[in-house]
C-alpha cells in the first residue's frame, strides 16, 4: 500500500519550507491551508480558470493540477512573494490605473501570467509582445468582470515601459 503522507522540502517565495502532506493534496491547497498564502484562489479545480496560477521553478503552473509532493525540491513563487519582492509592483499599479481588476478573483493569476510573459518575452526576444500575444498568453485565465480589454491595456503599457527602461529611455505606462 502506498504511503498516505509524504514529507516535502521546497522553497516558497525564497524561504525554505518543510511539511508533511497527504500524497493527494494539491499545491494550491498546501499553499493556502498549510502556509496561509491565500492569494492564489481555488476556482474550477480543473486547471481551466487560472485563478490558482503560481510559478514552479519559473514555469507557470496551475496549482490545482499539481500535487504538493511534486514540488519536493522545487522553488515556488506566489503572488505574495512577487508582491513582496516588488517584481510586479509596476503591473499592479497599471492594473489599478487601467481599471483592469474588479472583483479581484482572477487578478493574482493574471498578474503572475503577465509577469511570466513579460520576463520571458523581454529577456528572450527583447521585444514588446503584441496585444494578440498578450491575449493568447492569458487565454487560460478567465475573468468574468473586466472583458479583458483593460487587462491587455495594462500589460501592454508595462511591456512598453519596461522596454523603454531597458533601452535607457524615459517613459510612463
Amino acid at each position: 500500500m502506498a504511503e498516505r503522507f509524504c514529507d516535502i522540502a521546497l522553497r516558497v517565495n525564497g524561504e525554505p519550507v518543510r511539511g508533511r502532506v497527504e500524497a493527494r493534496k494539491t499545491l494550491v491547497d498546501f499553499l493556502r491551508d498549510d502556509l496561509g498564502l491565500t492569494g492564489s484562489h481555488v476556482g474550477c479545480e480543473q486547471g481551466v480558470c487560472g485563478a490558482c496560477t503560481v510559478l514552479v521553478d519559473g514555469a507557470v503552473v496551475r496549482g490545482c493540477l499539481m500535487l504538493a509532493v511534486q514540488c519536493d525540491g522545487a522553488t515556488v513563487e506566489t503572488i505574495e512573494g512577487l508582491t513582496d519582492s516588488g517584481a510586479i509592483g509596476d503591473l499592479q499599479d497599471a492594473f489599478v490605473r487601467r481599471n483592469a481588476l474588479q472583483c479581484g478573483f482572477c487578478t493574482s493569476g493574471m498578474l503572475i501570467g503577465a509577469h511570466a510573459l513579460l520576463e520571458y518575452v523581454l529577456r528572450e526576444n527583447g521585444a514588446v509582445p503584441s496585444r494578440e500575444a498578450i491575449r493568447e498568453h492569458l487565454s487560460g485565465n478567465y475573468c468574468r468582470c473586466t472583458g479583458y480589454q483593460a487587462i491587455v491595456d495594462a500589460i501592454e503599457s508595462i511591456a512598453i515601459a519596461r522596454d523603454l527602461a531597458r533601452a535607457g529611455k524615459a517613459g510612463r505606462p
